[in-house]
């Protein structure tokens, strides 16, 4: 296991140097370079755990250079602490702007500094377990879309598709993030299914029914100690119910369902008519649409989430 890395930017070769000798010191793999530009490519190329970045340097500056690092999906949570001998409060509230983690001041204690530096990388440190963690299921439920050669790439599209209505109808960042990952982990629970009921081609019987209805709520028990997926558990446990009150596992009403879930339900039921399976030839967008709207009719979808996906795929927003 690699010692944590951290890149210290800053244009004075004594403030840099003596950062260096610091923090090797205290065991932590420094990179060191003068400029923004520099400091840029070298994120880019050693993935620090940490950067320490002077704010007035030549070229580009350090909430520049921070604002850069934290527009990077990848590198959002990479912390960022600006070293700064400018005390004002605009400063700062640039600095706030840019995605700063957290502030030093010129001329800072070491003491303050080691702190600082190891307060927030435990924070990574547990960041990076999360995202391992959220990676072990998103792998689980991609391995069980595989399991079925008519829904590979299902996932993936319920994701854009999902993200795109939640954006027309104005939800907000952590709801669409929410429909991103619940487009690709709302079967997981399916893991818990034998093959012998998941990949039946005739009717299930109603005992098999009753076990193929249980992934929702296995779905739910895997996702639940993640605490990233809080958003997520309503669409992976409510994306069968149905505004009647026919679906389940709960049998929920109109708005007792989660406006994600509905959200999912219903670009679920458009991928599904839209692309080939063991039993039929996939539907034409206009004609899956319209299966949708009499389902709508019948109770059963969301009205404003149908019309909303008609008019992103009659615009062409959604391929």
């Amino acid at each position: 296991m690699r010692s944590e890395r951290i890149l210290v930017v800053d244009d004075d070769p004594r403030v840099r140097e003596g950062l260096e000798k610091l923090l090797r010191r205290e065991g932590y793999e420094v990179l060191a370079v003068a400029d923004g530009q520099t400091a840029l490519e070298r994120v880019q190329e050693e993935d620090p755990d940490l950067v320490l970045l002077d704010v007035v340097m030549p070229g580009l500056n350090g909430f520049e250079v921070c604002a850069r690092i934290k527009a990077e999906p990848e590198r959002r949570l990479t912390p960022v602490v600006l070293v700064t001998g400018l005390g004002d409060v605009e400063d700062r509230v640039a600095g706030i702007q840019a995605g700063a983690d957290d502030f030093l001041t010129k001329p800072f204690e070491r003491v303050e500094l080691l702190a600082r530096v190891r307060s927030l990388l435990r924070v990574k440190r547990f960041t990076d377990e999360l995202e391992r963690a959220e990676s072990v299921v998103f792998t689980l439920a991609k391995a069980i879309e595989e399991r079925d050669p008519y829904t590979q790439g299902h996932c993936e599209r319920l994701s854009r598709y999902a993200v795109a209505v939640g954006r027309r109808m104005g939800l907000g960042e952590e709801e669409v993030e929410a429909l991103r990952r619940g487009g690709i982990v709302h079967d997981v629970g399916k893991v818990a299914i034998p093959d012998a009921i998941l990949k039946k081609e005739g009717p299930l019987s109603p005992e098999e029914r009753r076990i193929m209805e249980e992934h929702t709520l296995r779905g739910v028990e895997i996702c639940k100690p993640l605490r990233s997926f809080r958003l997520v558990l309503p669409i992976i446990r409510s994306h069968h119910e149905h505004l009647d009150g026919s679906g389940y596992p709960d049998g929920l009403r109109g708005e007792e369902i989660p406006l994600t879930a509905r959200i999912l339900s219903v670009v679920d039921v458009f991928d599904a008519l839209t692309t080939r399976r063991p039993y039929k030839p996939p539907s034409s967008f206009a004609a899956a649409l319209a299966a949708i709207e009499e389902e709508v009719r019948r109770g059963w979808w969301d009205p404003e989430v149908t019309a909303v996906l008609g008019a992103l795929i009659r615009e062409g927003a959604i391929p």
